[in-house]
């Protein structure tokens, strides 16, 4: 008879990060040998994915008075022939990590 988790076993055995499903559903690696137990959730780690680089273009028309700069047309231009900012994404979360002026 074939063990639940063989195939986890065999992964694990060749390298891979086991990690188990707790109780609050949240996945914790796993440093030490697992306890293989049929009535834990097992998987193994899964990669990180990479984040998204994006090139853009930003023009706008400036107003500058004595006072202020005002903005009066802005338009972004993904993936322009010739960017002046570069936007970095989270991959996991696709969340804003970094905008960098070129």
């Amino acid at each position: 008879m074939k063990h639940k988790h063989a195939e986890l076993i065999k992964a694990w055995a060749d390298g891979a990060q086991i990690q188990w499903l707790d109780s609050d559903c949240d996945w914790c690696n796993i440093a030490c040998t697992p306890s293989w137990s049929t009535e834990t959730t097992y998987r193994i780690k899964p990669e990180p994915k990479p984040d998204v680089v994006v090139y853009s273009r930003i023009v706008g028309k400036f107003l500058i008075g004595c006072e202020n700069i005002e903005i009066n047309q802005l338009i972004l231009r993904p993936q322009a022939d010739n960017p002046n900012i570069k936007y970095t994404f989270g991959g996991e979360w696709g969340n804003l990590k970094s905008a960098e002026v070129l």
